[in-house]
C-alpha cells in the first residue's frame, strides 16, 4: 500500500514524526494553526533529516519524500493515515479529532500520539471509533526504534493492520498493548520521573547523581531526569495530571520542583534548561535542590 501521512500539530513531536516519514520516503501533510510554527517545523525537519542520516538511523539511499504544510485542516483529505500530535490536553485533542472524521474518507486510520489519555476516552470524539487507535512515538521519533501501539476497545482490525503496515514501512518495531491511562511506558516512566525529581527536591542527590545511578547500575541509556528534559518538563507535568485525574493515585501528583521549573519556563532541552543546562558543550547539572535555592532558577 502506498501511504501519505497527515500530521496534526507541528511542534517537537509532530516535526519529529514528519522527519521519520519523509526520511523513509512517505509524503507528509503537516497541519498547524500557526504559520510561524510551520516555518520553524520545516527548518527542524531539514536539520533532523541530516542528523538522522548522519547517525545511520534514516537510510541515505531513500530519496526524501515531499512535505506539504498548511493551516487548513481540509488539506489532510488525501491522507491514508492521520496522526494527531497536538499538546497533551484532552480537550484540545478532542476538538481536533472531532473535525478529522469529517475530512478523511471512512476507513482511514486516525492515530493519537497521546502520552497518557486513554484511547477509548478520545474515541468518543470520532464518528468512526473503529478507525481510531494510539501510537506512542518516543522522542525523537526518527531515532528511537520501537513504538507502543495502543489498541482501544473499539479499534477495528482493519485500522490496526494498516497502521502496523505503515509503521513497518517507517522502520519501526512495534509492541501492541491494551488501553488505559499512560498505557505501559508512561504509566511507569512518569511516576519514575516524578520520584526522581522529588529525590532532588528533598536534597538526597543532585540530578547528575540520580541519572548516573540509572545509567551505571541499571543500564539505562539516559537517566530519568535527562529523559524528562528530552520529553519536556511541561509535557511531563501535563501527563502526570492526566494520570492523577484518571487513576486517583497520589504518586502521580507533580512534585513541587517539577511545577516550579515549568512555571519558570525551564522546560528542558527545548528551552536550554531543565534539570540540566544545554549548550554546544552538552548537558550540565543545574543543582541539588532548585526549590530550596531560588525556585527553578
Amino acid at each position: 500500500m502506498t501511504h501519505t501521512l497527515a500530521i496534526l500539530g507541528a511542534g517537537v513531536m509532530g516535526a519529529g514524526i514528519a522527519t521519520l516519514a519523509i526520511g523513509r520516503g512517505v509524503p507528509v501533510i503537516l497541519v498547524d494553526l500557526d504559520e510561524d510554527v510551520l516555518t520553524a517545523a520545516r527548518e527542524r525537519v531539514d536539520q533532523q533529516l541530516r542528523l538522522g542520516r548522519l547517525m545511520g538511523r534514516l537510510p541515505r539511499e531513500v530519496e526524501a519524500a515531499g512535505l506539504v504544510t498548511s493551516t487548513d485542516l481540509a488539506a489532510i483529505a488525501p491522507a491514508t493515515a492521520v496522526v494527531e500530535s497536538v499538546t497533551e490536553h484532552p480537550d484540545r485533542k478532542v476538538r481536533v479529532l472531532t473535525q478529522v472524521s469529517g475530512v478523511v474518507a471512512p476507513g482511514t486510520p486516525i492515530v493519537t500520539n497521546t502520552s497518557a489519555v486513554p484511547v477509548d476516552e478520545l474515541a468518543e470524539a470520532l464518528a468512526r471509533p473503529a478507525d481510531f487507535l494510539g501510537v506512542h512515538f518516543m522522542n525523537p521519533p526518527y531515532l528511537v526504534e520501537m513504538v507502543e501501539v495502543v489498541r482501544g476497545p473499539r479499534t477495528g482490525d482493519a485500522a490496526l493492520v494498516v497502521v502496523l503496515d505503515l509503521l513497518t514501512l517507517l522502520g519501526k518495531k512495534t509492541v501492541v498493548v491494551g488501553d488505559g491511562p499512560g498505557f505501559v511506558i508512561n504509566r511507569v516512566l512518569q511516576r519514575m520521573i516524578n520520584e526522581a525529581a522529588r529525590i532532588v527536591q528533598d536534597g538526597v542527590a543532585a540530578p547528575a547523581e540520580v541519572d548516573a545511578l540509572f545509567t551505571g547500575c541499571l543500564g539505562h541509556t539516559t537517566g530519568p531526569l535527562g529523559t524528562a528534559d528530552l520529553i519536556g518538563l511541561d509535557n511531563v507535568v501535563d501527563s502526570l495530571h492526566v494520570l492523577l485525574d484518571r487513576t486517583g493515585d497520589e504518586g502521580y501528583r507533580p512534585c513541587e520542583l517539577l511545577v516550579a521549573k515549568v512555571k519558570a519556563g525551564d522546560h528542558g532541552r527545548k528551552t536550554g534548561r531543565g534539570f540540566f543546562e544545554y549548550s554546544s558543550g552538552g548537558p550540565s547539572s543545574v543543582g541539588r535542590n532548585a526549590v530550596e535555592h531560588g525556585g527553578a532558577r
